[in-house]
């Protein structure tokens, strides 16, 4: 599960705490520090808590810094991480500082829960319709970004990606990246969600593997549309690098993969992007709940969303990888 559920000996309550840290992958330490954050608060909300106790900070201070960039870069990070906890309904109490050769940001999230306050990940049945509340791509544009410093790997990508593309997706996957899954976990309860991941490290396809695997039920989980980055799966073939259309790329605080009854997922997806949860929010159907053995596949030529970044001229376009696999939206 994304996060441990430890029944306590008094009141029907459960102790959910969960840890996560890593490395820097974007420029701007104060969005590092929001990013950090949400990645960390995106396990309790996989299983509907949209509530956290206590945050802790955990912080590596890099040694290899010299004392004026340590002195800018660290407050930027913690403020980052505060103020998108601050957003979560939490507070920072407290925490561990190291000095290290690397710069490293995570936290401990702690939330005590009443049973209705959380959905277990394992109770998917038969015609459950999979949605996904973040595109995908992250990893693709925060390596391309660093490719336009790099001529030997910008020349791998430059027939298939302009500068300005490489720059806003990269502006929109640390957008993406810095916004909270707190919405999304509300709506798993008025939604009726039977179950969810949210998609980070082990990418789509290794996330709905693990998921499928806690499933009561012998269920299996087909997924048939990627939303994507525009031009990150471009990016993606033409380097010969991360498996994004594999469902093989990594993601850094990627969105919830959600189980939804059939009747429910549409309404689901229009409900989040309504503009009293703000600006950001967004919502695909990107596959299906079929009776199999409790395991998870891509079809062989998933329908790719191409998600246009923020600020970009034109309108959202959805590629069809073939005309077979692009009605399999309309017909899940």
């Amino acid at each position: 599960m994304d996060s441990c559920v430890i029944p306590l000996r008094h009141g029907g309550l459960s102790l959910v705490p969960t840890t996560d840290f890593f490395y820097p992958l974007v420029e701007d330490p104060y969005m590092m520090g929001r990013i950090a954050c949400a990645n960390v608060l995106s396990d309790l909300y996989a299983m509907g808590i949209t509530e956290c106790d206590n945050m802790l900070m955990l912080l590596s201070v890099s040694q290899n810094m010299n004392e004026e960039e340590r002195e800018k870069v660290t407050p930027l990070m913690i403020k980052g991480f505060r103020d998108a906890a601050e957003e979560g309904g939490t507070a920072v109490t407290g925490g561990q500082t190291v000095v290290n050769p690397w710069i490293i940001i995570g936290g401990v999230a702690t939330v005590v829960c009443q049973p209705n306050e959380f959905i277990m990940p394992d109770s998917a049945v038969v015609g459950d319709v999979l949605v996904l509340t973040k595109p995908l791509g992250t990893q693709v544009a925060v390596n391309a970004h660093q490719w336009l410093d790099n001529p030997e790997r910008w020349d791998k990508i430059n027939m298939v990606v302009s500068r300005e593309e490489v720059e806003l997706a990269y502006q929109e996957a640390m957008f993406n990246m810095a916004t909270l899954n707190r919405t999304a976990a509300g709506l798993m309860h008025t939604f009726n969600a039977h179950a969810a991941t949210d998609i980070t490290g082990f990418g789509i396809l290794g996330h709905s593997q693990n998921l499928a695997k806690q499933q009561r039920n012998e269920v299996s989980f087909v997924i048939h549309n990627l939303p994507i980055i525009a031009k990150m799966a471009a990016i993606s073939k033409a380097s010969g690098r991360f498996g994004l259309l594999q469902g093989t790329s990594a993601e850094t605080s990627g969105g919830l993969l959600i189980c939804l009854p059939r009747e429910q997922a549409a309404r689901f997806c229009s409900e989040i992007k309504s503009s009293k949860y703000g600006e950001g929010h967004q919502a695909w159907i990107v596959g299906i709940v079929k009776k199999e053995n409790r395991t998870a596949r891509i079809i062989d030529k998933p329908r790719v969303i191409e998600v246009l970044p923020r600020g970009a001229a034109a309108p959202a376009l959805a590629l069809a990888a073939d005309n077979s696999s692009a009605s399999s939206e309309r017909t899940l």
